[in-house]
């Protein structure tokens, strides 16, 4: 089994330079472990999914470190809470960096202990599947930021995935692509795994079938407005527990909740965020979409599109190192002037200035399907930068001197 080189190496590295304590967070199975392992074969490396050092972290935590001296690596650390005021302790002794290399699953829980005992010592980074960048070896690491700048960079490493179809159903957690492990055992497995662990860590979920019924009602509307009232008829439970649901898919790195834009300036904005699955192979197994082909002719397919473009753009952003949450946003509201609702799927936003983006399931990108994007121009103390149509046209091609279409592997 090869080991696939990830794009957030360098700023690990740096990371483990620069700070006593570094932890990489993100879903179940997206390669932390084997990240921190492959880049710090030297390290003792110790996991918490052993009961007996579990119970070793949890009865007697003041000799823990003496019977497991530092450096080195502690996965699924969300299960050792007693153990993060001696990592503090360890850190405040030293000057030397790189000590506690930790992963966990659970990101709010985790960010909650980070954030008491570790502040100022430890660096956080997110790790996601894998891209299709990493998938394809491409060596580009940038965020995607759409400027001129960054699509003749992009250029010279272009490479055409191909079927870009069979890439959203596998879904990009890197044991797929590192074995010939069965698609379907593969997400049953994972489910099965996710319901039994994160699930009841979490929250005590009692009905493990209706939860399942709001974990497949969720898949049915990524790429959507998200809908607590709807979705908790389709799975037989309030909204409450709807919503509280969907913050346990949130915190353990199953779903990404994409804010509205909020500015005074568009006070017919809609103000619902909407919902993506971080993986859309996992979505295709929820769902029942048993091939590729099946996908792309399907009922979910542009939705499917649209979330695979997110989740490869957020990658771009979090294996450099930077919190997508400041950055990437989407519009959705009603001009006085309109017939009906607009929208404008991504804005990312630099400094002053925000890049709206389109993502389309077509070969023929179109002028027209920019026709939102001057509603930036409304904006005070921004101004809009290049606009983009993420699509499947195999090439760059401007449609005027503000607007570009570029293929989805220019991400």
């Amino acid at each position: 089994m090869s080991y696939i080189h990830r794009h957030i190496e360098p700023f690990l590295q740096k990371a483990g330079r620069t700070f006593k304590a570094v932890l990489v967070t993100g879903p179940r199975q997206v390669g932390k472990s084997t990240l921190l392992k492959a880049q710090y074969p030297d390290l003792p490396y110790l996991t918490f999914d052993d009961p007996m050092l579990l119970t070793q972290a949890q009865e007697e935590p003041g000799l823990f470190f003496r019977n497991h001296p530092y450096p080195h690596i502690l996965d699924e650390v969300q299960y050792i809470q007693r153990l993060f005021p001696y990592i503090k302790m360890a850190c405040d002794t030293t000057q030397e960096k790189g000590l506690f290399y930790l992963t966990g699953s659970q990101s709010f829980r985790l960010m909650q202990h980070v954030s008491e005992s570790l502040a100022g010592r430890i660096a956080v980074m997110e790790l996601s599947g894998l891209s299709m960048r990493e998938i394809d070896g491409v060596s580009f690491a940038d965020p995607f930021i759409p400027t001129a700048d960054y699509i003749d960079h992009r250029r010279a490493f272009f490479h055409h995935h191909g079927d870009i179809w069979e890439l959203i159903h596998r879904g990009s957690y890197p044991a797929l692509y590192e074995s010939d492990i069965d698609w379907q055992l593969f997400y049953s497995s994972y489910v099965q795994t996710y319901l039994s662990r994160d699930v009841q860590d979490l929250m005590n979920v009692k009905d493990h079938m209706k939860f399942m019924r709001f974990l497949t009602a969720m898949a049915a509307r990524t790429g959507q407005l998200l809908n607590y009232s709807k979705v908790a008829e389709q799975a037989d439970i309030t909204a409450a527990t709807a919503k509280a649901w969907t913050s346990i898919l949130e915190t353990s790195g199953i779903i990404y909740i994409l804010q509205p834009y909020s500015n005074s300036a568009l006070n017919r904005a809609i103000k619902t965020p909407k919902i993506y699955f971080r993986d859309t192979g996992l979505v295709c197994f929820l769902t029942k979409y048993p091939t590729a082909e099946t996908v792309m002719n399907g009922a979910m397919a542009g939705n499917l599109f649209e979330t695979f473009v997110v989740s490869e753009i957020l990658k771009s952003f979090s294996n450099a190192g930077i919190d997508y949450h400041m950055h990437v946003t989407y519009y959705r509201g009603k001009d006085k002037s309109a017939s009906r609702e607009s929208e404008i799927d991504l804005l990312i936003e630099q400094g002053d200035t925000i890049y709206p983006v389109e993502i389309k399931m077509s070969a023929n990108p179109k002028l027209s399907m920019t026709n939102t994007f001057d509603v930036i121009d409304k904006i005070k103390n921004k101004h809009r930068g290049l606009g983009t149509i993420l699509c499947l046209y195999d090439q760059p091609l401007w449609l005027n001197d503000r607007i570009v279409a570029l293929p989805i592997e220019y991400v």
